[in-house]
C-alpha cells in the first residue's frame, strides 16, 4: 500500500508549531513503519528527503496563497506529487490543497480520505463531501462540527510518542504549564487570572493572530502578569518540550466559548495533543470541559474538566491538584496508563490503516 499525506502548513519553522501540522507529520511518521508513506506539504524551501523512520517529506514552493493566509496555499505541483498513491490523504477539510489533491484522486481513482483540524470555510455547497471517501477524524467531537456522514466516518483520535514524552522520577515538578498558541480562544487570560497566590506558570509559545485586537493579545496577557510569578518562554523548539512537560506539576489547557474580546468561538477543541503529550509525561491535566477534550481527559482520573472560562472552578482545581501530592501522582499514572492503552501513534495509525483497508 502506497499513501500520500497532504498537509497545507508545514510543522515547524518552514509553517507553524501548532497541533494541526504536528497531527499530519506524527501520524505519517506513525504509518512509515508499516506502509509506504509520503507526507507533501508546502513552504519557502523547496525539498525532496527520506527520514531514518522510513517517511518521505516534500516540500512545494507555493506560487502564492489564498487571501494570504498560511494553510491555503496555491501550488500547481500538487497533481504530480500525488501520482501513484493507493490513498491520498488530505488534511485541513477546507484547504485548497485538499479540494486539489481530492479531485485529482478522483479524477485518477485513488482512494480519498479527509481529516479536518478546524480550518473555517465552506464546503462548495455541500459538493465537497462527495470527493472523500473516508471523513478520518480526531474526535467524535470533530466528526459532529464538520458533519461527516456517519456511514464514512472512523474516529482515529491522535496520539503521544511515549517513548519522547515520558516521566522522569529524577525530575522535580513544580508550577503550572501551558503549551499552545497566544491566541484568545485558548484561555490563557483566565489561567492567569486563576493562578493560585504564589504559584509559578510557564507558558510555551507565541502569537500568530495578525489582525487587531487579537494580534495585541501577548501584551495583554503580559499586562495581566504583572506581578504574579508568569513566565513567558516563547515558541518553545520541539526538542525541549518533553523537559518541560515532566517538570511541571500540572499541565493547563483553558480554552473558552466566547474570548475575553466577546468573539464566539465557532471550533475551540477538536482534541488537544498538548494534552496527550502531558498524560504522556505522567502529567495531571486541567482543561476545559469543550470539544474533543472531554473525550481524552477521564475527569478525576487523569485530570480534572471544568466549565470554559470559569476562573474560579479553575483555581480550586488548581490548588488541589497543587496541594496534594498524592492525587497528582494518582491522576499522572492514569494520565500516562490511558496514553498507553489508546492514544499513542502508534495505536492512531492501526485505527487509519483498518479504514484505509476497507477502501482497497
Amino acid at each position: 500500500m502506497r499513501v500520500i499525506h497532504v498537509a497545507p502548513t508545514a510543522f515547524g519553522s518552514q509553517g507553524l508549531f501548532g497541533g494541526g501540522e504536528r497531527y499530519p507529520l506524527e501520524l505519517a511518521r506513525a504509518l512509515a513503519a508499516e506502509v509506504d508513506v509520503r507526507l507533501v506539504t508546502f513552504g519557502a524551501r523547496p525539498g525532496r528527503w527520506r527520514e531514518p523512520g522510513g517517511l518521505e517529506l516534500r516540500v512545494l514552493r507555493p506560487l502564492a496563497r489564498l487571501r494570504g493566509h498560511p494553510a491555503q496555499p496555491l501550488a500547481p505541483f500538487l497533481p504530480a506529487a500525488l501520482g501513484g498513491a493507493d490513498v491520498v490523504h488530505a488534511h485541513h477539510y477546507r484547504s485548497l490543497p485538499t479540494r486539489m489533491a481530492a479531485v485529482t484522486a478522483r479524477l485518477r481513482g485513488q482512494a480519498t480520505v479527509v481529516t479536518d483540524h478546524g480550518l473555517p470555510g465552506g464546503d462548495w455547497g455541500g459538493l465537497a463531501r462527495r470527493l472523500f471517501d473516508r471523513y478520518l477524524t480526531v474526535s467524535r467531537c470533530s466528526a459532529r462540527v464538520l458533519g461527516a456522514p456517519p456511514e464514512r466516518t472512523r474516529v482515529i483520535y491522535g496520539g503521544a510518542d511515549p517513548e519522547r514524552f515520558a516521566p522522569d522520577s529524577r525530575t522535580a515538578r513544580d508550577g503550572v504549564l501551558f503549551v499552545g498558541r497566544l491566541t484568545p480562544h485558548k484561555g490563557i487570560d483566565r489561567l492567569i487570572r486563576a493562578l493560585p497566590p504564589g504559584v509559578p506558570l510557564r507558558v510555551a509559545g507565541a502569537g500568530h493572530d495578525p489582525r487587531p485586537p487579537e494580534r495585541d493579545y501577548p501584551d495583554l496577557l503580559r499586562r495581566l502578569a504583572d506581578g504574579r510569578r508568569v513566565e513567558f518562554l516563547g515558541a518553545v523548539p520541539d526538542r525541549l518540550l518533553p523537559e518541560l512537560y515532566r517538570g511541571a506539576a500540572v499541565l493547563v489547557l483553558p480554552s473558552v466559548e466566547r474570548t475575553c474580546y466577546g468573539r464566539p468561538v465557532a471550533v475551540s477543541e477538536l482534541l488537544g495533543l498538548s494534552v496527550l503529550e502531558a498524560m504522556a509525561s505522567g502529567t495531571p491535566v486541567v482543561a476545559s470541559r469543550i470539544g474533543g477534550l472531554a473525550e481524552v481527559v477521564a475527569d478525576g482520573e487523569t485530570g480534572f474538566l471544568v466549565p470554559p472560562g470559569d476562573v474560579a472552578a479553575l483555581r480550586d482545581r488548581l490548588a488541589q491538584v497543587l496541594s496534594d501530592r498524592r492525587l497528582a501522582a494518582r491522576l499522572g499514572e492514569g494520565a500516562r496508563r490511558l496514553v498507553l492503552e489508546r492514544f499513542t501513534w502508534r495505536r492512531c495509525a492501526e485505527r487509519c490503516l483498518a479504514a484505509y483497508e476497507e477502501l482497497l
